[in-house]
């Protein structure tokens, strides 16, 4: 099934050649497109009864993210807020997009960490979180490997939902993780690359630690107003 478009979307450029190359570019550009294009579906979906928050909270691209391991590669943000244009006010207000392509050169080199999240003012989280996890299943290039489940982190105030989507290229099939969190003014996902798991089962991919890892770019980007 193809993806609606908005406001005049593209898919990004492909990441960097000096990142991987050959086959496994492709699918570093396939989390990328997909980062892009859930905005728009989370945008345009849900709606409840009720009063919108207040908007304490936006989200920023730092210029690392988990401690240093990732460093910013690319701002996408304007096409973020491209994929959110003209989007439905049933249930986010104001929404700004946010999007940045991580690389990282440490312990899991060659790894690719892609960030996608809108802020502004969410009548209903859970609908925004759902709705950013089925709009990547429906985005062209990646299928669902593993559904979405709610995965447990002690100490968070936020439910975190993940999955596993598969990309198909000339070389093969290669999966990355995806999990989704979103409050009163922040709703985001988190794809991390990593090249030894990519080729791997679906199955086998950590998804505590991806959930984990989720929380903690939250908490990186996540900023107060003012």
């Amino acid at each position: 099934m193809s993806f609606p478009q908005q406001g005049g979307w593209a898919p990004p450029p492909a990441p960097p050649k000096k990142f991987w190359s050959g086959p496994k570019a492709a699918v570093i550009g396939v989390s990328v497109a997909v980062a892009v294009a859930v905005l728009a579906w989370a945008g345009n979906r849900g709606g409840s009864s009720g009063a919108f928050p207040e908007a304490t909270h936006k989200v920023a691209l730092p210029k690392t993210l988990l401690g240093g391991e990732y460093a910013l590669a690319q701002d996408l943000s304007e096409q973020g807020d491209s994929a959110l244009a003209g989007a439905s006010e049933a249930n986010i207000r104001d929404p700004k997009g946010v999007v940045g392509q991580y690389t990282s050169a440490g312990a899991k080199q060659g790894g690719v960490l892609v960030l996608s999240a809108l802020y502004g003012r969410i009548k209903d989280p859970d609908d925004a979180r759902e709705s950013m996890l089925k709009g990547a299943a429906e985005s062209e290039g990646a299928t669902v490997a593993v559904p979405p489940k709610d995965v447990e982190v002690p100490g968070s105030d936020v439910t975190v939902t993940c999955q596993v989507l598969t990309a198909a290229s000339a070389g093969g099939k290669s999966s990355f993780p995806m999990c989704a969190w979103a409050d009163e003014n922040t709703n985001g996902s988190v794809a991390e690359v990593d090249p030894k798991a990519a080729t791997g089962s679906p199955e086998s991919l950590d998804l505590r630690t991806a959930a984990a890892n989720t929380l903690k770019v939250r908490e990186e980007v996540r900023q107060p107003i003012g």
